[in-house]
């Protein structure tokens, strides 16, 4: 008979009871492993008092990374509850409404978010304060819980994990307990967490790359814990030092932020040994280990489940892994498979156009739907396959690489380009700190390239090195540069590329353009964004594009930075 030992999160909860080892840092405190499954077993047992008869039993939570998260994560797969995890970045009108459409009866939040609340409307939601003496005196009755795993079954939710979607209200993606221990188990065997590692998580955690990526696997192995209330770069080897974390992840900016800091003597006094994460770029993920003394390896998996690429020893520098069976990568339109990328003697892409698809697994996939949207999963799911929304590449090895969003894709004079592609180029720019590309609207049709630049920028010197890029097609140069101090993120450190567009050459900040024809940038003003004026960028574009002399681009069309 098949072992059902780990087949849930409840069980992997209570293999803790009893273990004594260092389990959770914390702001210079520290828990065992016992005492963090005496605190599930605790919360488990009043939520099982708290919930409502005939209520879906769902809880929300609204927290920074402490303590109280992880313990109410276990608590809720021992009462077989589910939690979703709300996003403190959301105000007012949207953030009741993530409460309310996941039907939270309970939710369970600290004084540094009381003020998100105020004047919000949720009925029939029990809000619990943490850190308070009605908090502990409503625990006290059940100090004295045991976990116990028997009831919890693979099949029970676990997690609501909101999507980060550009448009439209957040989708709740579900995430049942079989899942989440499978994924943990998956990731402490590939990278062979063991009981004396501790994993440091300072990505939020009502995001699931911290649940799923960094959590679950130190849950599947035993291993510690340290937790970061909000991400700091300046804080983050400080930490690692004061806990020996040996592993963290991390998504969109984070690697940037650390590089961006001042480096030290002791930048390599620690004991991490790996990252793990998405959209740090070959460039600085080789700056990384260079400085640090750390290898990154870069993951892809869709926080619904549907599709996982795995690295694997041999995996082309800049791929995420190769390509596991039935997963392809497809023309949106047509539905028929992208031809091979193919890469020149620098490893460059040389045929982004036609190469470049989105990711979609036509075989088996736990994808397990969202709450209470059937539009959203049918668009999943379309001809019974898994659409994973995002734009990929695959070489003649079966080699996959990520090219960004399947929304941050633009249509510039007929050509269809990425935007992740052009940012990897944009990169090698001495003097970017960091860069976002996105689409402004051509007055006439499809898109003009903008991007918002962190760091230096000298537009004479901007314009050589936009020459001398033997990969940058000619309708791929940016049209607008905008100068930014710090580029805007979401709350898991993903440019907010949303924001930008919505913005567009009306922001507070500089933006410097080439006018068509012209290979010089120099200021915009207000004066040659009015309206009616035949000369400005929203006038419609004749003759060669601002990329380049000549309007047709050469066969280079992306890059994949190595």
């Amino acid at each position: 008979m098949e072992s059902t030992a780990g087949r849930t999160v409840a069980e992997l909860v209570a293999a803790r009871w009893g273990d004594h080892r260092p389990g959770l840092w914390f702001e210079g405190k520290l828990l065992t492993g016992h005492e963090v499954a005496a605190g599930a077993a605790a919360r488990a047992a009043l939520l099982a008092d708290l919930l409502p008869p005939g209520a879906e039993p769902h809880i929300g939570v609204l927290l920074d990374n402490t303590p109280e998260y992880p313990m109410w994560l276990s608590a809720a797969a021992l009462a077989r509850a589910a939690v979703a995890g709300i996003n403190p970045t959301r105000r007012g009108p949207e953030l009741a409404r993530d409460i309310l459409h996941t039907e939270c009866r309970v939710l369970v939040t600290e004084r540094a978010h009381l003020p998100l609340l105020d004047g919000l409307d949720l009925p029939g939601v029990r809000l619990l304060l943490t850190g308070t003496p009605e908090y502990d005196t409503l625990l006290a009755p059940y100090a004295d819980a045991r976990p116990d795993a028997f009831r919890a079954a693979p099949g029970d939710r676990l997690l609501l994990s909101f999507t980060s979607g550009s448009t439209g209200a957040p989708k709740a993606a579900i995430c049942t307990q079989g899942r989440l221990a499978a994924a943990g188990r998956s990731l402490a065997d590939q990278f062979q967490v063991r009981p004396d590692d501790v994993h440091y998580i300072c990505m939020p955690m009502f995001h699931g790359n911290a649940v799923i990526a960094d959590w679950a696997p130190a849950l599947a192995a035993g291993a510690g814990v340290a937790l970061r209330r909000r991400f700091s770069a300046s804080g983050l080897l400080a930490d690692v030092r004061a806990c020996g974390a040996t592993y963290f992840t991390y998504v969109g900016r984070a690697i940037q932020y650390l590089l961006a800091t001042d480096p030290r003597p002791d930048d390599r006094d620690h004991r991490l040994r790996l990252g793990f994460g998405t959209e740090a770029g070959a460039v600085d993920a080789a700056a990384f280990e260079r400085r640090f003394g750390v290898r990154l390896v870069e993951g892809y998996g869709s926080s619904e489940g549907g599709a996982a690429v795995r690295w694997s020893p041999g995996t082309p520098a800049g791929a995420v892994g190769r390509a596991a069976p039935g997963l392809v990568v497809l023309d949106p339109e047509t539905c028929a498979e992208c031809p091979p990328a193919v890469f020149d003697a620098a490893g460059r892409l040389v045929n982004g156009d036609e190469a470049i698809g989105e990711l979609v697994n036509r075989g088996p996939n736990p994808f397990e739907g969202y709450w209470r949207n059937a539009e959203a999963e049918g668009e999943r799911r379309r001809k019974g396959w898994y659409w994973t929304g995002d734009l990929f590449c695959r070489d003649a090895d079966g080699y996959l690489y990520f090219a960004g969003r399947a929304g941050d894709r633009l249509r510039v004079d007929g050509e269809n380009l990425s935007a992740a592609m052009i940012e990897n180029i944009l990169a090698r720019y001495e003097g970017a700190v960091a860069v976002a590309v996105y689409a402004v609207p051509d007055p006439v049709t499809g898109d003009q390239v903008m991007a918002a630049l962190a760091g230096t920028f000298e537009p004479a010197a901007f314009a050589a090195f936009l020459a001398a890029q033997p990969d940058l097609g000619t309708k791929m140069a940016p049209r607008f540069v905008r100068l930014v101090e710090r580029m805007p993120v979401t709350a898991t450190n993903k440019i907010h590329r949303a924001g930008l567009r919505r913005e567009g050459l009306r922001c507070a900040d500089p933006v410097w353009w080439r006018p068509p024809g012209e290979q010089a940038y120099r200021r915009l003003t207000p004066e040659d964004i009015a309206p009616g004026d035949a000369e400005g960028p929203l006038a419609p574009t004749r003759g060669p594009s601002a990329g380049g002399v000549g309007g047709k681009a050469p066969t280079a069309r992306g890059g994949a930075a190595q």
